[in-house]
């Protein structure tokens, strides 16, 4: 396997298990902090499919072009079944004159993430993308933060909705399922205060949002075969004699589909 490219544990090849991979910025990197919705899915999934992340903090679409031969090598032994990717936040921050930065074009990040979407298609026919759109922000707690180290970026949500819409119109023309967090978030009542740890990336609460709006899609979404975890076989699943012995003293307790230790029961 060249570079970095995605590589799942040994179980995933001789039991079957689907690949999911998160492929994205800070939003990824982070989705398995403070509850986050990666950390979730993987919890979901425990026995269904494996999880993997490849996150990078401080990203934008066209380092990520970059890089697509190298996580995701036409080569690779085991294709994804799923990808769920995000780009965009560090994309829509505003220009610097010394050209440095994150900053993306507009024009430049659609691009970017049709060539995304593209390879990933390319890889195999039967392989999901999911992109997620660009979230809001809470302008008034990014303008409160300060660093001795980083140079204060231009974040407004103005420039954050034009970057969702643009992704939203291009998974519709490319046929890509999409998680529209722009409007998911404000949904939320108080969502400014609540949704985030410092006016960009998620808190708690924040996560909630994203991994109920990500489980709604793959839910909804008419592949084949469906990648829905309550639609997944469930990994050596079946009753045993090990299990956990019933009340009766006579039998055993199968514990595989059990989630009654989860705060939220997913759908």
């Amino acid at each position: 396997m060249q570079g970095n490219g995605v590589s799942p544990a040994a179980g995933s090849k001789s039991c079957g298990r689907p690949l999911f991979v998160l492929f994205g910025s800070s939003i990824v990197q982070y989705s398995f902090s403070n509850d986050g919705w990666g950390a979730i899915l993987a919890d979901v999934y425990s026995r269904t499919a494996d999880i993997l992340v490849r996150g990078y903090s401080g990203w934008n679409s066209r380092r990520a072009v970059q890089v697509l031969d190298q996580v995701f090598p036409k080569d690779m032994p085991i294709k994804p079944s799923l990808v769920i990717v995000y780009f965009g936040g560090n994309d829509s921050t505003g220009s610097h004159p010394s050209g440095l930065g994150p900053h993306v074009p507009l024009a430049e990040y659609i691009e970017n993430m049709k060539k995304i979407a593209n390879h990933l298609k390319s890889l195999s026919e039967n392989i999901r993308i999911i992109f997620l759109s660009c979230p809001p922000i809470n302008e008034e707690l990014v303008l409160q933060s300060s660093s001795t180290v980083v140079f204060k970026l231009e974040r407004t949500n103005e420039n954050c909705q034009k970057y969702s819409n643009a992704c939203i119109q291009l998974c519709q023309e490319l046929d890509v399922k999409v998680v529209d967090l722009w409007n998911a978030i404000q949904k939320k009542d108080k969502w400014k205060e609540v949704c985030f740890t410092d006016g960009i990336h998620f808190s708690s609460e924040g996560n909630k949002i994203v991994a109920e709006e990500m489980l709604k899609v793959i839910k909804e979404a008419n592949w084949e075969p469906s990648l829905y975890w309550k639609s997944l076989p469930i990994e050596f699943g079946e009753d045993s004699p090990c299990d956990i012995i019933a009340i009766d003293e006579k039998s055993t307790v199968n514990l595989s589909k059990w989630t009654f230790y989860r705060k939220n029961q997913w759908d």
